[in-house]
């Protein structure tokens, strides 16, 4: 007798044995209970979900003469020739090599026949998206009312490819991927009915590779059985599909969290003495840190996202306790950059090496964070010094307040403590230079006064008589500023932060020698930005970033 492989010994034989698809056999088994099964019915989703041996199930399911519950009794005539293919009135046929008008044309003359036996005559047609489009317009008007006794089963995995002419005259039913803790389950169930010794590792390893699809794991199994001869175990099931051992994917990670340098170089040379494929290794790396970021969000069903092992999602937990969700996010983009290096690159080991060593060499986030906090407190220690030192800044010296100092002729005022005379501050100079300071002092009082006063340009000073400048588009301020009540405010303001004896004019010209007090600001301001900027770049930590992630420094912003 020839050897019949698992994926045909094993293939499901009733709803209750379909895997990973409950969804699919309660929708069709309540439809059956309720006598309210469509006549056209659409299987779509990836290949080795059960698609096929679900429209095999139902065709039992309606013809089985022993049916309870509508579970096939999978031993009388009926059953056994469903299960073969040799029923006269289950008629199956391949969408791939019948996909011309021709064949439709015969099948639907073929429609016409009642059943030789039972209530129903079921067509099942594999791979629909195959067809022609002449074979689908030739079949529009049987599949909208066919014949009482027909029922037609088609099944894709390329729904995108039919007609929505067609897909409107059915009912849809979607296989969803199954999950790999699932595969994984069926795999040992499989292995305990062939007396096959298999620890869950390996099994998982093999349901992972068959990636969502039950035949392509079991015919997996299938090919590990026949090449280990015996006793199935991780280590072997990894050499034998050339995958990746998952001690060395999780010390890669466990290293990468934890900026452990020394200890990669080792691993560098595992990769490359195993000989695995370096996307393969990348894949595996991003899915551990996707895994990683999924645990950390807390959800109550994140292990029933996460396809692993239980040993596997609690040594996660462990790693990732003290790794913050902004650091697992850097190295997936690091790593995602780098598996398309990979597969464009004529040399892709050398590329993974040289990710891996970027990405353990690579500034935590909290490095990055304290830059930050420590060019910030930069800033605030150099504005100080500025206000301290009188350059122009609107906040008045800790020394000595702007009302206790002496005018021009008074005398300095006494220390309350030590009733001794307080040195007195030198007298302010009205020029350019201290016109900003001028203006941010009348600011605190006037805003709105000193926002007219923001547009004066310094012309020139004869004597104890200066000359302001507005340009032509203010030239309104002229009129403003030179009004009686306002220019009195404004002397008073002048004698006040320069001393008394000053007096002044406004006049309106063209062309304007200098810089007004916004301009003087916005100058200062990009003066302070560029000292903050230069004292970046000379931050070690900074020009270690810089060369890890082949960057440069183009902004600077404050709080």
């Amino acid at each position: 007798m020839s050897y019949q492989v698992l994926a045909r010994k094993y293939r499901s034989q009733s709803f209750t044995q379909l895997v990973g698809q409950n969804h699919i056999s309660q929708t069709l088994l309540n439809a059956l209970r309720n006598n309210r099964l469509p006549h056209a019915l659409l299987f779509t989703g990836l290949r080795g979900t059960g698609k096929t041996s679900s429209a095999r199930i139902l065709a039992k399911s309606l013809r089985c003469q022993n049916a309870v519950d509508f579970t096939p009794c999978n031993t009388c005539d009926n059953c056994v020739s469903i299960s073969n293919g040799s029923s006269v009135d289950v008629i199956e046929i391949d969408g791939a090599s019948n996909n011309g008008v021709d064949a439709i044309r015969d099948l639907r003359d073929n429609v016409m026949f009642m059943p030789s036996s039972g209530k129903y005559k079921i067509f099942i047609i594999d791979e629909v998206h195959m067809l022609s489009t002449s074979a689908f317009n030739a079949l529009l008007k049987t599949l909208e009312e066919p014949p009482a006794h027909v029922i037609f089963i088609m099944a894709t995995t390329e729904v995108h490819k039919i007609p929505q002419t067609i897909l409107s005259r059915c009912q849809r039913f979607d296989f969803r991927r199954i999950p790999i803790k699932q595969l994984t389950d069926h795999l040992k169930f499989i292995c305990q009915q062939e007396n096959i010794k298999a620890d869950e590792k390996s099994l998982w390893l093999i349901a992972q590779q068959g990636d969502g699809s039950a035949r392509d794991s079991i015919t997996l199994l299938d090919q590990v059985i026949n090449f280990a001869s015996g006793d199935l175990n991780e280590q072997q099931v990894a050499s034998i599909l050339g995958l990746t051992d998952r001690s060395l994917v999780f010390g890669v990670f466990e290293q990468l969290i934890f900026r452990k340098q020394s200890e990669m170089t080792q691993s560098l040379v595992k990769i490359n003495q195993t000989g695995v494929s370096p996307a393969l290794f990348l894949e595996e790396l991003l899915r551990l840190i996707r895994h990683s970021l999924v645990l950390k969000a807390k959800k109550p069903d994140a292990d029933v996202t996460i396809d692993l092992p239980q040993e596997e999602i609690q040594h996660l937990n462990q790693l990732t306790q003290s790794v913050s969700d902004p650091e697992l996010h850097m190295l997936f983009d690091m790593g995602l950059k780098s598996l398309s290096d990979v597969s464009k690159s004529f040399d892709p080991l050398l590329v993974l090496e040289v990710c891996l060593l970027r990405m353990v060499q690579a500034p935590q986030i909290k490095d990055l964070k304290m830059i930050v906090s420590s060019a910030s407190n930069a800033h605030s220690n150099q504005t100080a010094t500025s206000v301290q030192r009188g350059g122009g800044s609107s906040a008045p010296s800790p020394k000595f307040k702007e009302e206790s100092l002496p005018q021009r002729g008074e005398a300095a005022p006494l220390n309350p403590k030590t009733q001794t005379a307080t040195t007195p501050a030198a007298p302010r100079v009205l020029n350019s230079e201290s016109l900003l300071g001028f203006v941010d002092y009348v600011k605190k009082s006037d805003s709105f006064l000193g926002a007219k006063l923001n547009n004066l340009i310094f012309g020139q000073l004869e004597g104890q008589k200066v000359t302001f400048q507005v340009k032509e588009i203010y030239g309104f301020l002229v009129d403003q500023l030179m009004q009686p009540d306002t220019y009195k405010k404004v002397q008073g303001f002048i004698d006040s932060y320069y001393g008394v004896g000053y007096a002044f004019n406004v006049i309106k010209t063209k062309s304007a020698s200098g810089d007004s007090a916004e301009s003087l600001a916005a100058k200062k301001e990009a003066e302070a930005e560029s000292k903050i900027k230069e004292s970046w770049i000379k931050d070690s930590r900074v020009q270690k970033a810089q060369q890890v992630f082949n960057g440069t420094v183009k902004l600077v912003q404050k709080n």
